[in-house]
């Protein structure tokens, strides 16, 4: 197979496009309100990528498909993988030593291993992280998207262009497949922006004519006049004037895109106003005063550079995030600076070597697609081993002292040797249902079952739950409803989805339990001070508990609790709440290392007043003692005291911390109460609350 070299042209305003794009992104990511629609950069590097790849493949006369499509992916392959898979590696690196596993990052190492193949984007769909939501700035992988996009894109490309680059006459058609496809994506993205915003924002099939309509700009202009050679004309007052509005096209949506209308029609400002630079800039000398700006010497470096910097910006400053927070100037600018710093050594000891090195220059190009898949493949076993070995490699505490803080539990009797948990998973409607049972224990077993609904603070209690398997062979049926309390007093948290979810687990339950079987319901039922990413402050928390929608929501839940727990107590079972623990304004797993103690987010004291505790919770526990009082089989436990026995409330005891986060118990904190947990269990005859 003949192994083409393509002639190359370099336009400098193209490079200063591209400083614009990236640096738009940069600034946005930095504080999204100093640049508001900032993010629209990305819809900029779009049309940018479909111009210059069309223009940089149509330099050639293609007798043959193959040779087309093996020089593309060739060129492809040695402009996209290097740098990508170095910054890939480090970033993983990096997150296996400062990044501990929890809710905040469980989707960072699946989002990452597939960026590797260019598939990010269907993982950020799959796992709803929607783009503006603040779960994604704590995700080094999230920008990735935008790179599996025009990998996507890139897969359709060579068959919708081969004809415009091997047949002149046939450049219309190729034309006419472009607009198709642009039409039919404007179409796709405007009718799943109502029903689902992720898709819309992430996916090829609604980003494609963004694309496109560089590719087209491109065929239009070259059908249209030779424009593309190396001599330059002065510009026109038409020329001059179409400058002017489309910088002021890019600027408008940079400083006032709004996120629920995107990628359509949103972004067609940013769109149009960058098709309208290439179109009136192209062939043009550098005199007008926006030609000039692109073509400076600083901005066509940071345009050169600028692949570089849009990988490694978004690692940095989430790092920064997980470590010592990126919200003061200091921080800013030295996330800003490392980012600059790394940026130009990948350009010129990863991308530019790869690129211009005359042994790859040589190289067949289907040896260089060899080589690339070949690295890809090396980078998932590099990717993998690296996540394999966090508990080994990470500095962090809790990765460490993983069974300290995670609430996963023990599967085997330490006392027992044989003696074991065994957990089956079912479906119920569409929640999963875990049962634990004991087996290989040999002793006499309790017959009386145990059934837990709620939120994730009833699967923060698994090491509890299996302790009590281990100790006394009762059965848990433990419903998975992560995200939906059960019985919570607050209305307003249980939307329709949650309702489904907990009336599926309560129908399952009632045709399941027996007399004397115990359901128990731990659920949040406080306003939480702090979440995992950000802090609310005690002043929303009890403006949640004591406002009048709040007092109003919780009589009207208690009444429906009433009659939602009156046909199990008819059946004899035992229906037991968790009084509400205390909660707090930190979250102890991001503060617990050297490199995250100064965190902003752990710039809040670690103790709370045990008196503002107790009022905030005492309408919640009013509520729950009257269910009592109105029926025998509703029982309290109260883990309160265990966790909070001085006149301060904190999270840590000792050395060792009771909570994960603000509000859900670690692995230690399931130990301290399980003795009190088991107690309660077996003296249920006993008074309601204990």
């Amino acid at each position: 197979m003949q192994n083409h070299t393509l002639p190359s042209a370099y336009y400098p305003y193209i490079d200063g496009l591209r400083a614009i794009a990236v640096l738009a992104v940069i600034i946005y990511h930095l504080h999204a309100s100093w640049l508001p629609g900032g993010f629209s950069g990305v819809d900029l590097f779009f049309v940018i990528s479909g111009f210059v790849v069309s223009l940089s493949h149509a330099r050639f006369h293609w007798r043959h498909f193959s040779d087309f499509v093996i020089t593309f992916y060739a060129r492809r392959m040695k402009r996209i993988l290097p740098a990508l898979l170095v910054c890939l590696l480090l970033t993983q690196l990096a997150s296996t030593l400062f990044i501990p596993q929890a809710w905040l990052s469980d989707t960072n190492e699946k989002t990452g291993r597939f960026a590797l193949f260019g598939l990010s984007n269907f993982i950020l769909v799959d796992t709803n992280n929607d783009y503006f939501s603040p779960r994604v700035e704590f995700n080094p992988y999230t920008h990735t998207w935008s790179l599996a996009v025009e990998e996507q894109f890139y897969i359709l490309f060579p068959f919708l262009f081969f004809a415009w680059a091997a047949f002149r006459k046939y450049h219309p058609v190729s034309l006419l497949l472009f607009a198709a496809g642009l039409v039919a994506s404007l179409v796709h993205a405007r009718l799943l922006a109502s029903s689902n915003s992720a898709m819309a924002f992430y996916m090829v099939s609604s980003r494609f004519w963004e694309l496109a309509a560089g590719v087209m700009l491109y065929q239009v202009m070259a059908l249209r006049a030779p424009v593309f050679g190396n001599a330059l004309r002065p510009p026109t007052t038409a020329s001059s004037t179409g400058l002017w509005l489309s910088a002021g096209l890019i600027a408008t949506g940079l400083i006032t895109s709004d996120p629920t209308r995107f990628p359509f029609p949103g972004a067609l400002l940013p769109v149009l106003g960058l098709l309208g630079m290439l179109w009136f800039g192209q062939g043009r000398m550098a005199v007008h005063p926006v030609l000039r700006l692109l073509t400076c010497r600083p901005m066509v470096f940071v345009g050169r550079i600028s692949y570089s910097l849009y990988l490694w910006h978004w690692p940095v400053f989430v790092l920064f995030r997980w470590t010592c927070g990126l919200g003061t100037p200091l921080t800013q600018t030295i996330a800003v600076a490392s980012t600059f710093a790394i940026s130009t050594l990948s350009w010129r000891f990863v991308e530019t070597p790869v690129r211009r090195t005359g042994l790859f220059q040589r190289l067949p190009h289907v040896a260089v697609v060899t080589l690339g898949l070949a690295a890809v493949g090396a980078g998932w076993l590099g990717y993998q081993r690296m996540t394999d070995a966090q508990p080994r490699l990470s500095l962090s505490q809790v990765s460490h002292h993983a069974a300290d803080w995670y609430p996963v539990g023990q599967d085997t009797s330490l006392n027992h040797p044989g003696c074991q948990v065994d957990t089956r998973a079912e479906d119920v409607q569409g929640s999963t249902l875990f049962v634990y049972s004991r087996s290989g224990c040999g002793e006499h077993h309790d017959i009386r079952r145990l059934f837990v609904i709620g939120d994730s603070h009833a699967m923060a209690y698994v090491p509890l739950l299996k302790q009590t398997v281990l100790e006394t062979g009762s059965e848990v049926y433990l419903y998975n409803n992560g995200g939906c309390p059960f019985l919570s007093f607050q209305p307003w948290r249980e939307d329709a989805r949650c309702l489904k979810f907990s009336t599926a687990s309560l129908n399952d339950v009632q045709a399941r339990i027996r007399a004397d079987d115990v359901l128990f319901m731990p659920s949040l039922r406080l306003p939480r001070l702090a979440d995992q990413f950000a802090h609310f402050g005690p002043e929303k928390s009890w403006n949640e508990m004591f406002g009048k929608q709040a007092v109003s929501g919780r009589r009207s839940a208690g009444e429906l609790a009433q009659t939602t727990l009156a046909p199990l107590a008819r059946q004899g079972a035992w229906l037991m709440f968790e009084a509400p623990k205390p909660v707090y304004d930190i979250p102890p797993f991001r503060c617990a290392d050297w490199f995250n103690r100064g965190n902003p987010a752990c710039a809040y004291s670690d103790r709370k007043d045990k008196t503002w505790l107790q009022q905030l919770r005492q309408p919640v526990l009013d509520t729950q003692v009257g269910l009592s009082l109105g029926n025998p089989r509703i029982v309290i436990w109260d883990p309160f005291p265990l966790l909070c026995p001085g006149t301060s409330c904190s999270p840590f005891h000792g050395d060792r911390s009771l909570y994960f986060d603000g509000d859900h118990l670690s692995g230690y904190g399931n130990r301290l109460l399980q003795p009190s947990f088991r107690q309660f269990l077996t003296r249920l005859n006993g008074p309601a609350v204990q």
